[in-house]
């Protein structure tokens, strides 16, 4: 297979030679670990002291990696992206909140973003978080089985409510819907109002799509379990595959109370685990439709040589490629010229609001080993290429 992620000029199309160069200043910035730490510290204390820093964040880290501040501000970059035939996903990146009327603000934003988002071909998907919806710990005790008690009981109906309200506004304006992951020990119940979803709304096609961590050794067991599920009780199944985003918080959690951990031992049996699922939705692409959310170029690949040997056109509709705005464009921009489906997650909200996303954006790319490195490397190829 041809190596078309080396192409910078196709990957970095849309950037102006300020827009590139603000790219390799942030990217050599995450690069340095203790410099990272020492950002986040002093960000988190300027908000916290109501200290005027949102212009500086706008302009740098927030454009770097956000849409926009609301739905219509992030349509300028929307629009750029769909002139090369990459999709977004708006992503209301607030963090979730423990009282009832955040958890329905949020619901109401997500049904304003169905709406907003139900003829625009540039925005094919909607996405939620479950924590958006409900409060953590109700989510673990659910997944436990715990016993609620009647205000438990009632606030649960009230999650199951909002669940059900967007995937059934989701089904009737034909959007397809994203429900992401979260912590291994809230997830049981978040996976079980997935299925529930998909079992009343997925009956024609794929409208809603769970997330499945692979960084999790358990989730090909999960996700066999529901596949079969799928086939005898006759519904579609949307799976958004990714290889997950809290190892450090799942690893540290399980050492200090005690049990085996649920992610993998290494990032190899994490790789082979991401690539077998990736085969197994492929195999069963009449079940199973699937957005492969990967920065890994081999994983690429590897979806892309599988398509090709099963003779599965690259624009297929059940298949489609998903990386973060503001990363990775070398595989996005290469991948939508060669016809495949892709969608970039474009997170947006207040500037002070999305601060958190950010402060993980930035840890992540820190603890990656080799994402920030190869970032950079082909920043600096495009930049000799155009001579700035």
């Amino acid at each position: 297979m041809d190596h078309i992620f080396e192409d910078t000029a196709t990957a970095f199309s849309l950037k102006t030679d300020s827009e590139l160069e603000r790219a390799y200043f942030l990217f050599k910035m995450i690069a340095n670990e203790p410099l990272v730490r020492i950002g986040t510290a002093m960000t988190n204390f300027a908000i916290k002291a109501h200290l005027p820093v949102d212009g500086l964040i706008r302009a740098t880290v927030f454009d770097h990696f956000c849409g926009g501040v609301n739905e219509a501000d992030c349509m300028h970059v929307v629009e750029k992206m769909w002139t090369k035939n990459v999709s977004s996903v708006l992503d209301y990146s607030v963090e979730g909140k423990e009282e009832e009327d955040p958890l329905d603000n949020t619901l109401k934003k997500v049904l304003e973003l169905l709406e907003f988002v139900k003829e625009k071909e540039a925005i094919p998907f909607a996405v939620f978080k479950p924590t958006g919806y409900g409060r953590f710990g109700l989510f673990e005790k659910i997944g436990v089985g715990e016993e609620l008690n009647a205000n438990e009981k009632k606030e649960w109906d009230r999650v199951v409510a909002r669940f059900d309200q967007t995937c059934k506004k989701a089904f009737d304006l034909e959007v397809s819907l994203l429900i992401d992951a979260e912590e291994s020990w809230m997830q049981d119940a978040a996976d079980m109002l997935a299925e529930q979803m998909m079992q009343k709304y997925n009956k024609k096609k794929a409208i809603v799509f769970n997330t499945v961590q692979m960084y999790r050794w358990d989730r090909m067991g999960y996700l066999k379990k529901l596949h079969q599920k799928a086939e005898k009780e006759g519904f579609r199944i949307g799976v958004k595959v990714v290889r997950g985003a809290y190892m450090e918080k799942e690893n540290e959690r399980a050492l200090e109370r005690g049990y085996a951990t649920p992610i993998c031992d290494n990032k190899a049996e994490t790789d082979i685990n991401f690539d077998t699922a990736v085969a197994y939705m492929l195999h069963h692409i009449k079940t199973i439709s699937l957005f492969a959310g990967t920065h890994n170029e081999e994983s690429t690949y590897r979806l892309m040589q599988l398509m090709k040997e099963n003779e599965i056109a690259n624009n297929d509709s059940r298949i489609w490629f998903g990386q973060l705005y503001g990363m990775s464009d070398h595989i996005s921009f290469n991948l939508s010229a060669q016809g495949y489906n892709v969608a970039k997650y474009l997170p947006f909200g207040p500037v002070r609001d999305v601060m958190p996303y950010l402060i993980r954006r930035a840890e992540e790319n820190t603890s990656v080993a080799g994402q920030t490195s190869r970032e950079l490397a082909l920043l600096k190829r495009e930049r000799k290429r155009r001579k700035i």
